[in-house]
């Protein structure tokens, strides 16, 4: 028994599939349609619009005075449009918006001076539509081949800036060769990547169904560029057929297989894929489930199934760009979610949403029937099913998380599951007059206190209060283990003239001024700023009060300390004048310890004023004197230098008269 799959993403493609349904609708009210050239490359599809009355014709000047044209997805070059409208018919644009994109790009590359490559087929009307929005100043390629030639031959010589785009359909295998060619790092070279996704997909989903399968079954009109680079990619991995339609399968002379893949280009209706795939599995168990009569008609007619504003709908996701969300609704009109109507958060694309194959659930907004469009919205649909979960937060006071987006009069909003909450500026944690800005685009965690009936859901939330749930929690959690001498890290809060706030994580504990060092400072901005990071340890406890006195300067850093393992009465050290009083000088000789030099110890002479000696920042060789440890006071002299300066003198006086004797 062979299995039978379908690759996920076969068959129309949302523009093949626009185009279809414009035909169609407009045959409903005016049988005056013509389709400049066929309208896509599958010959059942347009042999019925044929039959409903829609004629072909292969240029402008073919048009009745009273025939609407449609544009085909392929979409024209500028000189087509200029031609329809110097006749005057009515026109149905249905070009595919893939491709528009690329009209716009290369039109305006084109005006900047830009010479434009095309990755394509140059025959293929879409190229022939590319080209046509190009001055002479372009050229197709139609592979990596032909690209390198190009840059050998002519790129130097060309003097131009290059903008390369690529035909919808372009073979991804072959685009990823050509990008290999293309010089790396040149700021002249502009590339875009505008094959459609879903012929990305497409491709992909096809050589994935191939590697797995004995045999692949390819469907899609023989023109049909899309179908047949499907039929490249599969052929790669196992034997691959091309087929137009079931009734071909009678003449190809299959082998034996136990897989069989199949899958369908962009212009190949969902009917068609099942009529082969339901033949193929004649006689097999999978026949069962489908052994119904396909009807195209009975098929098309539930696609006309009309949908009106405000209507609950389920949608497939069949295209995601950087702006919208394109979905087939079952229905002849396409779809189109807007990015402001699928989500409510300003830094999600629509990729990061959802992705081709999802089925989402939508209500109607707007319905176009003239062009076969249905704005729809994802977020009001999230929005009723988050009101109800926010209901729900604030009965339980379950914490939410969300980023705020605005700030508003008295306050903030935020929206959190399709549903907009407003904290009043009192509720966002912030002392009272700050500045309301610092909280926009941070993400928030709050509670629910209030929420709106009616048709205005709105909710108003605190961010006040789950923080001081937090601090409660901490507080406890402190409290708990906290003990004189324990160490903690914690961050500067703010500071005060006499002391410095610092968070132990969720309770505040305070250094005082002169347990932030052992030198006498004037404020504590001169050790520490908010902000900063310190390890403090707990001095005292006082739990009823809720007070944590701290301390950060170490014992081992105390330059009382330093200077009593280091120096003693006797030593003679060098010394900077650092303050000058009426009775002497004090002068620094370590960081943080001082001595005296009294007015009486500066010189071996009577000194009158000690400035007319001494000046701060003088450095200068004394002697220690003394050293009080219970005052912690040192007197240092320079006088005591000159003494034993003039003993020595004297004593070498003395010596010659000795030695006589």
């Amino acid at each position: 028994m062979s299995k039978v799959t379908v690759a996920k993403s076969a068959g129309f493609c949302f523009g093949v599939d626009r185009a279809v349904k414009m035909v169609y609708g407009e045959l409903e009210k005016n049988t005056n349609v013509a389709t400049l050239g066929p309208i896509i490359h599958n010959q059942d599809v347009v042999n019925d619009m044929q039959a409903k009355g829609a004629r072909i014709v292969d240029s402008v000047e073919e048009l009745r005075p009273d025939e609407t044209v449609v544009i085909r997805s392929h979409g024209v070059g500028r000189d087509i449009y200029r031609q329809i409208e110097a006749k005057g018919n009515k026109m149905l644009d249905a070009t595919c918006p893939f491709v528009s994109r690329i009209h716009k790009i290369v039109a305006e590359k084109t005006a900047e001076g830009y010479f434009i490559l095309i990755a394509g087929d140059r025959d293929h009307p879409e190229v022939q539509g590319i080209v046509g929005h190009c001055d002479e100043n372009c050229l197709v390629f139609k592979d990596n081949f032909e690209l390198k030639a190009f840059f050998e031959k002519n790129y130097k010589n060309l003097q131009k800036k290059l903008a390369i785009v690529a035909q919808t359909t372009y073979n991804i295998v072959v685009w990823g060769e050509c990008l290999n060619v293309i010089p790396k790092d040149d700021p002249d070279i502009v590339i875009y990547d505008t094959i459609c996704n879903a012929t990305d997909a497409r491709q992909s989903d096809a050589a994935e169904l191939a590697k797995n399968s004995d045999i692949m079954l390819v469907v899609g009109g023989r023109h049909s560029s899309n179908t047949v680079k499907l039929y490249e990619v599969c052929s790669r991995f196992c034997k691959t057929y091309h087929i137009e339609n079931a009734d071909e399968l009678r003449t190809l002379k299959l082998p034996n297989a136990n897989i069989i893949g199949i899958t369908a280009g962009a212009s190949t209706p969902a009917y068609i894929i099942k009529e082969v795939q339901t033949k193929m599995a004649e006689n097999e168990i999978l026949a069962a489930n489908q052994d119904e009569e396909i009807d195209f008609a009975q098929a098309l007619d539930e696609s006309f199934k009309k949908i009106h504003t405000g209507e609950k709908v389920k949608g497939t996701v069949i295209a995601v760009n950087n702006t919208e969300v394109i979905v087939d609704l079952g229905t002849k009109h396409t779809g189109y979610v807007a990015l402001n109507d699928l989500t409510d958060d300003p830094s999600k694309k629509p990729s990061d949403i959802v992705s081709v194959g999802d089925e989402i659930d939508l209500v109607v907004i707007k319905v176009n029937d003239a062009e076969g469009t249905v704005a729809l919205s994802k977020r009001k649909v999230d929005e009723q099913a988050g009101y109800e979960k926010i209901v729900k937060a604030q009965q339980e006071g379950t914490v939410l998380e969300g980023i705020v987006q605005n700030v508003v009069n008295k306050g903030v909003t935020l929206t959190v599951m399709g549903v907009r909450v407003f904290i009043p500026a009192s509720l966002t944690g912030l002392p009272r007059g700050a500045e309301l800005d610092q909280l926009l685009k941070k993400k928030v965690e709050f509670i629910v206190i209030e929420v709106s009936e009616g048709s205005r859901k709105r909710a108003v939330g605190s961010i006040k209060a789950v923080q001081n749930a937090k601090k409660e929690e901490a507080k406890a959690r402190f409290w708990e283990t906290a003990e004189v001498g324990k160490t903690y890290t914690g961050k500067v809060k703010s500071l005060t003239s006499f002391g410095a706030f610092v968070d132990l994580g969720g309770i505040d504990g305070m250094v005082h001024i002169s347990e932030l060092s052992w030198k006498r400072i004037k404020h504590p901005s001169e050790v520490v700023n908010v902000g900063d990071t310190l390890e403090v340890y707990i001095k005292d406890l006082d739990k009823e009060a809720n007070r944590i006195s701290l301390g950060f300067k170490k014992a081992e850093d105390n330059p009382w300390e330093i200077f009593k393992a280091n120096y003693k009465v006797g030593d003679v050290v060098k010394a900077t004048i650092v303050s000058i009083t009426s009775f002497g000088a004090f002068a620094q000789i370590i960081d943080g310890v001082d001595g005296l030099i009294h007015i009486s110890q500066i010189a071996d002479q009577k000194v009158e004023n000690v400035k007319d000696v001494l000046s701060v920042g003088d450095e200068v060789d004394v002697k220690i004197i003394d050293i009080d440890p219970e005052s912690k006071r040192i007197s240092i002299s320079m006088r005591a230098l000159l003494d034993d300066a003039d003993e020595d003198e004297a004593a070498e006086e003395e010596a010659p008269a000795e030695d006589a004797e």
